[in-house]
C-alpha cells in the first residue's frame, strides 16, 4: 500500500481537510493542502499534554482547519506509516521525519566514510519502517569504490548502494530509474557529505545552499539548518535533515536486529538460550569470531549499540530505573559488609 492510499483510507472531522507538513519552525508549521502552501499552528486544546513524538513532524499528514489568508489550525496528526526517531538528549525520543518510502543514508567517499557510523544509521533506518539505501557521494575522489561497496554489502544485506558524483551527475541516472514519482525519501548523514548538493543534482536545479569542506579532515558546515520537505521537478519528494554528529538509536530494537541479522542468526545456535556471547561454552558467536567468519569490528559495534539501547531503556523506564538502583544498592551493601568483615579480621 503506497502512502497516498494509506492516508486516503483515514477519515477527517467535518470542516477539516488533509494537509502535509513541509517545514517545522519554533512556533509555526509550513503546510501544503488543496488550498496551497501557507503557515499553520497547533490548535492548543487538541494537543494539550501531547508528548514530543505526538506533535507534527516534517512529512506528517494532518487534519487542518484551513485559513489560507491567515494562519491555519492543526487539529491532529493522521496515522503515520513510517517514522524516523532519535534519542533526545533531554530524555525520551525526538521525531525527525515521518511518512517516507526510503531512507537515503548519505556518506562521502573521503575522510567521512565510516562503517560503524553506517551500521548506526542502518539501525535507525530499518527501525523507521522504510527501506534503507546507501548513497556514496564524491565518487570522483575515490579510487577504491568497488572495495568500499563490498565492505558495505557485508553489513548492509540486500540494501541498494549507489556511488555518485554530485558535480558531474555521474550515477544519477541509475537512482532516477530506481525511484518513482510521488515517492518520498528522507536524507540522513553527517555534515559535509554532500546532502544539499545531492538534492540539487537530483532535482536538476539549485534548491539548496551548499558550502565547501575542510580539505585536511573533510569536515563540513551545517548548510541545512532545519528539516524541510522539498518537491522536485521530477515529482519526487525529499526531506532534508541537518547533519548529525551524534545520533542515538533510541528504542530501535527491530532496527538493531535487522542490521546485525547475521549475529542474531548465529546466536540462535548458541548452547544456552540466555548466552551473553562472551565466555560461555558453546557460544556460536564466539566460535564465528574465532574462525574469522565474523568480523571483530562488526561484533564490537553490535555490543556497543546493544549497550546503548539497554541504557536508553533503563533511562526512560521507571521500573528499570528502580531495578538498576536496587542492583547497585545491593552491590554497595555487599562491598560495605566485606570491608567491615576484613577490618574486623585484621583487628583480631
Amino acid at each position: 500500500m503506497d502512502l497516498q492510499i494509506f492516508f486516503e483510507a483515514q477519515t477527517l472531522q467535518e470542516g477539516l481537510i488533509p494537509a502535509r507538513v513541509t517545514a517545522v519552525f519554533k512556533d509555526f508549521f509550513k503546510v501544503v493542502s488543496g488550498d496551497g502552501e501557507h503557515l499553520a499552528k497547533l490548535k492548543y486544546v487538541a494537543f494539550m499534554g501531547a508528548m514530543n513524538t505526538e506533535l507534527p513532524a516534517v512529512g506528517d499528514f494532518v487534519a487542518l482547519e484551513s485559513y489560507p489568508q491567515d494562519t491555519s489550525l492543526i487539529h491532529g496528526v493522521l496515522d503515520r506509516k513510517t517514522v524516523f526517531k532519535r534519542s533526545d538528549p533531554a530524555g525520551g525520543e525526538q521525531l525527525v521525519a515521518a511518512n517516507f518510502d526510503y531512507v537515503f543514508i548519505v556518506s562521502s567517499l573521503n575522510h567521512d566514510f565510516n562503517i560503524n557510523r553506517l551500521e548506526r544509521y542502518l539501525t535507525i533506518a530499518w527501525d523507521s519502517g522504510a527501506k534503507p539505501v546507501v548513497i556514496l557521494t564524491k565518487a570522483d575522489l575515490s579510487e577504491n569504490i568497488a572495495q568500499i561497496v563490498t565492505e558495505i554489502e557485508l553489513v548492509a544485506y540486500g540494501v541498494p548502494v549507489f556511488a555518485v558524483d554530485n558535480l558531474s551527475k555521474s550515477g544519477f541516472d541509475t537512482i532516477e530509474a530506481f525511484l518513482d514519482p510521488g515517492e518520498t525519501i528522507v536524507l540522513l548523514g553527517s555534515s559535509g557529505v554532500g546532502k544539499s548538493s545531492f538534492i540539487n543534482a537530483l532535482s536538476g536545479k539549485t534548491l539548496m545552499k551548499t558550502s565547501g569542506i575542510r580539505e585536511d579532515d573533510s569536515k563540513g558546515k551545517h548548510t541545512t539548518t532545519h528539516r524541510e520537505l522539498h518537491l522536485l521537478p521530477t515529482g519526487l519528494l525529499v526531506i532534508d535533515t541537518p547533519g548529525m554528529r551524534e545520533l542515538g538509536i533510541g528504542q530501535a530494537n527491530d532496527g538493531l536486529g535487522e542490521t546485525f541479522q547475521d549475529i542474531e542468526l548465529l546466536a540462535n545456535d548458541c548452547k544456552f538460550r540466555n548466552c551473553q556471547h562472551g565466555t560461555e561454552p558453546g557460544c556460536a558467536v564466539q566460535a564465528a569470531l574465532t574462525d574469522g567468519s565474523l568480523s571483530e569490528a562488526h561484533y564490537a559495534n553490535w555490543i556497543k549499540l546493544k549497550r546503548e539501547l539497554a541504557y536508553f531503556e533503563r533511562k526512560n523506564d521507571p521500573v528499570l530505573q528502580r531495578a538498576e538502583k536496587q542492583k547497585w544498592k545491593a552491590v554497595h551493601k555487599s562491598l560495605e559488609t566485606q570491608y567491615k568483615s576484613n577490618l574486623k579480621a585484621r583487628k583480631k
